[in-house]
């Protein structure tokens, strides 16, 4: 084990896009488990589009000069307390670093299921599958049959989201990307019926053409231009589950989306945000439901992976700039694909 950690450190409040001058990665000797805690040793980190938000001066956000928070999946290297042994594999919130001294209320002991990858509780199986299923089960309550339009599709959520309402019974799935590689892939690898690249023209057109009979759920990653499409192609009763608006966060002073209010009477449409902090008791249902599903091969964890924590910067202003397709997890030197 080494005697040194490294965390990242935010430095400054970026204006619009951030670049790696926004942050410092600082070495530090290793620090020691006290009575009551155990030290672990990250082997996987998640990066992911809720950070970016976090950046600004917002409550609850990141401070500055202090070690980045996120989610990482690590050993137990060291520990002082009986609750938590060493070998063990745990998940906790104090990501962006290498190593970490966590207390055994602050871990998630990580059920291990034979054929699934460990990097699924980071993905599928973690806050970014938990947050497609929440939307589709809590939120849209998705019916057999139903319709649905998904914004940012070829990101964690979206793809999560796909193979999810697939598995539940969804009729025709629209989703929108950011290249015409990635729509491809959503058709290709994903099992959606129809994609489109959103920089080809209006969304409302492009929405008309991949769903001329409109839709019954909207999953909307993204806000803005897109989300005023959704309201005019929804159906009656139609739904919009927000998740993410991560067509602003780089864009603060972007106009809001303008729409025609009227429709959401007219329409009884319902829309609804949520926080998936808020449903952690839904965790175990999805496990319930997608364990069975990566076991036998019907559903795959969509994943992009960089190697080494030193790229963890690097990987998560590439998912900003939409280059990850999938989940985008950081993997420790020493973790074997």
């Amino acid at each position: 084990m080494n005697e040194t950690a490294l965390t990242v450190r935010q430095t400054a409040r970026p204006h619009g896009f951030p670049t790696a001058e926004h942050f410092a990665f600082v070495e530090s000797m290793l620090p020691g488990p006290v009575t009551g805690s155990a030290l672990v040793e990250n082997l996987y980190w998640s990066v992911d589009p809720y950070h970016r938000e976090m950046m600004d001066d917002v409550p609850g956000g990141f401070a500055l000069g202090a070690p980045l928070e996120g989610r990482a999946i690590g050993r137990v290297v060291a520990s002082r307390t009986p609750r938590l042994t060493e070998g063990e594999i745990v998940l906790h919130r104090q990501g962006w670093r290498t190593h970490a001294v966590v207390t055994p209320e602050e871990v998630l002991r990580l059920p291990r299921f034979e054929g699934v990858p460990l990097t699924a509780h980071l993905s599928v199986l973690g806050g970014t599958g938990l947050s497609a299923y929440v939307g589709l089960t809590r939120i849209a309550r998705l019916q057999e049959g139903e319709d649905l339009f998904v914004s940012a599709a070829a990101g964690g959520v979206g793809t999560a989201t796909g193979r999810f309402a697939r598995l539940l019974g969804a009729g025709r799935l629209v989703g929108s990307a950011g290249s015409a590689a990635k729509a491809a892939h959503l058709t290709r690898e994903v099992g959606y019926d129809a994609a489109f690249d959103y920089h080809d023209g209006p969304a409302a057109a492009l929405l008309a053409k991949a769903a001329p009979d409109g839709v019954d759920v909207f999953v909307d990653n993204v806000g803005g231009e897109q989300l005023a499409a959704a309201v005019g192609a929804l159906r009656e009763f139609g739904r919009i589950v927000r998740i993410g608006t991560i067509g602003q966060y780089n864009t603060p002073d972007a106009p809001p989306p303008r729409f025609d209010h009227a429709d959401i009477v007219e329409k009884s449409l319902r829309m609804e945000g949520f926080l998936v902090s808020n449903y952690r008791d839904v965790q175990e249902e999805l496990y319930e439901f997608a364990v069975p599903h990566l076991q036998s091969g019907r559903l795959a964890p969509d994943e992009t992976v960089v190697d080494g924590f030193e790229h963890i910067v690097d990987a998560f202003l590439g998912m900003l700039r939409g280059e990850n397709t999938g989940k985008i997890i950081v993997r420790g030197a020493g973790e074997q694909p």
